[in-house]
């Protein structure tokens, strides 16, 4: 009976930490900070920055109550517009008969300017542009006519240039803005585009793509490192499998800094055959979360595979939620651990790899060494179904991964990168939900890769698409397609 209540106990427990944790999900903020500011939540937040600003005026202190001279702030918190943007200039100048002298009638003389600025935005325009093209003739044979060619274009068949298909695969993948509402955006401007024609457009634009992907990731595989991560996708009409049926998209990043590779491949599948064909005979470094689909590919390529020390994180900080308030205990005493870990390489993160695994093995070393000897004896005190247990498991399971770092400059204490560059197409999938065909979750994953390629190498997404639309075209077979890579841009870029 003693033991069957235990087990009771352990089963209650359980169940209350899910229920916690379950309310915490849904109504809880949505990070693993400690301390949340809420006043980007809120609907009146116009209202609240005011109050807060006329607060903070008030509690600034004067020169007689304090002996140390204090900037005062200037009240709106304005910053200079940048220098970058192009500039209007509007003169304004005194009526003719207003400059003269009021005192003898001497004609005024200018001595200087008084300038301000001013933000201004030019709304959208649509407009159509005609190509026209003059033909030529013979007058007296009437034979040979000549006509100029049409320009190369992305989509031959379509009205759609090059402008306007950068501008509706900026707004869907990455402002998250759906095709219909696009769609109904254009009416207003008195244009009428159908929502089935640009998610058209889009599909034909994503086919079009795929040699530059396939350069891409020519260029992302022959990096020392890759992180790679992965995320759900309904995929409605797809042959033999229902429309609840989950699907994936696949991220890979990597590459040195200023020539970043972010790919997104769409499969219907999680099993380890897909990370074996997204990586072929690729055999570097590879950093993933704990998801053990990756196991094949490491083993038949000989991958030095790294954990993620952030899923570790995030595991202790679930099990610090259900603690009773108030009260600390192992959980805080882990997760003050990781957060020295990562205090180590915010001073590492100047350094090159063989500094910087100097620098772990003075200082990461030991805290590692604490950490294991922690671990190995809190694993026989804590019940492996509550959440403590579940973070501990988790830690010890990934441990060899989750050491790596300390034997090799280069991997990086987590997989944040890859989880930087997934969360846009999340976000984006709580706007247009679900895909309809497996095409266009495969056009999606190519116009998602290239925005955001051109993000993580410092680039305007819209500029960019739309010089490789324009670009694209106009190559020939035997053309080399890397030309179009973000990181030679300039390059390319006619004087």
């Amino acid at each position: 009976m003693a033991k069957k209540e235990a087990q009771w106990e352990a089963a209650k427990q359980s169940l209350f930490e899910q229920f916690k944790l379950a309310i915490e999900r849904q109504f809880g903020p949505s990070t693993e900070k400690y301390r949340v500011e809420q006043g980007d939540l809120l609907i009146n937040e116009a209202e609240v920055a005011v109050d807060e600003e006329d607060a903070a005026a008030v509690d600034e202190p004067t020169a007689a109550d304090s002996r140390q001279p204090t900037q005062r702030r200037t009240r709106g918190g304005r910053v200079a517009l940048p220098p970058d943007l192009p500039r209007v200039k509007v003169v304004h100048e005194l009526p003719e008969d207003t400059r003269h002298c009021a005192e003898d009638g001497t004609e005024l003389k200018v001595i200087g300017e008084e300038v301000s600025e001013e933000l201004h935005v030019v709304p959208a325009r649509v407009e159509v542009i005609r190509h026209v093209r003059v033909k030529y003739a013979c007058p007296a044979c009437e034979e040979g006519v000549r006509i100029a060619p049409m320009p190369a274009k992305l989509l031959p068949k379509s009205n759609a240039s090059a402008t306007l298909l950068a501008y509706v695969a900026t707004a869907k993948y990455q402002d998250a803005l759906p095709l219909y509402r696009q769609s109904q955006i254009f009416a207003r401007h008195g244009a009428d585009i159908p929502r089935n024609t640009l998610a058209r457009w889009m599909v034909q634009v994503g086919e079009r793509l795929m040699p530059l992907i396939e350069a891409l990731r020519r260029h992302l595989l022959q990096a020392p490192l890759v992180h790679m991560d992965e995320t759900t996708l309904q995929v409605n009409t797809e042959p033999g499998r229902p429309a609840s049926s989950p699907s994936y998209m696949w991220l890979q990043r990597g590459g040195p800094p200023g020539q970043q590779v972010v790919l997104f491949d769409y499969d219907a599948s999680r099993a380890g055959r897909v990370p074996m064909r997204l990586l072929g005979d690729y055999a570097g470094r590879l950093v993933t979360d704990g998801y053990e689909g990756y196991a094949e590919v490491v083993r038949q390529n000989g991958i030095t595979h790294a954990g993620c020390w952030a899923h570790a994180r995030r595991k202790f900080v679930e099990a610090q939620k259900v603690q009773p308030k108030g009260k600390t205990g192992k959980a805080d005493w882990a997760l003050n651990q990781i957060r020295k870990l990562y205090a180590v390489e915010k001073q590492a993160k100047a350094l090159d790899a063989e500094a910087r695994q100097a620098l772990r093995e003075q200082k990461s070393r030991p805290l590692v060494t604490q950490l294991r000897t922690w671990l190995d004896k809190s694993l026989t005190q804590v019940l492996p179904k509550s959440a403590l247990g579940k973070a501990l498991h988790y830690l010890d399971g990934q441990w060899k991964r989750l050491t790596r770092f300390l034997d090799d400059g280069l991997i990086p204490l987590d997989n944040n990168p890859a989880e930087n560059a997934i969360r846009p197409f999340v976000v984006g999938r709580k706007n247009w939900l679900f895909s309809h065909t497996s095409s266009g979750a495969q056009a999606s994953a190519a116009i998602y890769s290239l925005i955001e390629t051109a993000k993580a190498n410092g680039l305007s997404p819209y500029e960019y698409l739309q010089f490789v639309f324009e670009a694209l075209p106009t190559l020939g077979e035997e053309d080399d397609l890397d030309m179009l890579l973000p990181w030679r841009w300039k390059d390319t870029l006619p004087l």
